[in-house]
């Protein structure tokens, strides 16, 4: 939809967005349509005039301020009818008598202005889709053809007069390309002012954030990793000793095997034919024994 043109809002120029949005191209200026504020200032101004100037209600015309635009960049639907005549476009209450005995289908149409209060904006048909040129959008939101009819009533429902724009509106370029591609749109857009407080609450987490990495210096962190690191080494240490262990247990076995096989060769006397008393089988277990302990305790340590 980047072909799209869509002018997002700027002060109280809403009326210069609605116009510009929806002939799709910078054609107005908030100076050229003060110019026709004050041009139909001067002609209402005339008219008060022919019931004699020295008259009170011509005096109190002249009092009051323009009912055509104000300080803010506001614009009448005069303004706006008389800038869209240039161009040979008229506007027709949609909502009046008159046009609901035609009985159009809105999809039939090719686009709608749309007035609150002091807002104004554009609904426009670009190709074979509708879009919501809401300057207050941050884009143009697609809207179906089914759901046309329902948005413009609930529009009315809030309070909006819409205006029919009648007439051929200048060629352009979003018009011609969407007239061969259908857009898709994943994600509909934000009011600017939703965007911006949205954007406001991430500065403002970004900001605590790094408040608080300034304040401790990342001294949390390394902390936090610290302690990973300690209980690691902590871990890795009783494992290296109970290795330690298995291993001295090892060895002490091993000892203590060679130890009884010296015994043996040692304390068994080398006679042939001869069967040793009880008595001596008693000390050479005890000899064993002895010596089996010895050389587990020397091992170990």
């Amino acid at each position: 939809m980047e072909s799209i043109f869509h002018e997002k809002q700027e002060g109280s120029l809403c009326a210069q967005h609605c116009l510009n949005n929806l002939l799709q191209g910078e054609y107005f200026s908030p100076v050229e349509l003060s110019s026709i504020a004050h041009q139909l200032d001067e002609e209402e101004r005339m008219r008060m005039a022919e019931g004699g100037v020295t008259s009170e209600d011509y005096r109190t015309f002249l009092q009051q301020p323009s009912g055509n635009m104000d300080d803010s960049g506001f614009f009448s639907i005069q303004v706006i009818s008389n800038a869209l005549k240039v161009w040979g476009l008229e506007l027709i209450l949609f909502n009046s008598p008159e046009y609901q005995r035609l009985r159009i289908d809105p999809i039939n149409e090719r686009s709608f202005i749309c007035n609150y209060k002091e807002h104004w904006f554009t609904v426009r048909k670009l190709g074979k889709q509708w879009f919501n040129l809401n300057s207050l959008l941050t884009g143009p939101e697609l809207i179906s053809d089914t759901y046309l009819a329902l948005f413009l009533a609930q529009l009315q429902q809030e309070g909006y007069s819409i205006f029919v724009v009648k007439g051929d509106l200048p060629d352009c370029e979003a018009d011609q390309l969407l007239q061969m591609i259908r857009v898709q749109q994943m994600h509909r857009p934000k009011l600017i002012g939703e965007e911006l407080a949205q954007l406001k609450e991430q500065r403002v987490q970004k900001t605590d954030l790094e408040r608080v990495l300034e304040v401790n210096d990342g001294t949390g962190m390394l902390d936090e990793d610290e302690e990973d690191l300690q209980r690691a080494l902590a871990l890795s240490r009783q494992e290296i000793d109970m290795e330690d262990e298995e291993a001295d247990l090892r060895r002490a076995i091993q000892l203590s095997m060679q130890g009884t096989s010296r015994n043996r060769c040692q304390d068994i006397p080398q006679t042939s034919g001869s069967h040793p008393t009880s008595e001596e089988l008693r000390k050479r277990r005890e000899a064993y024994f002895e010596n089996h302990n010895s050389e587990v305790y020397e091992g170990k340590f």
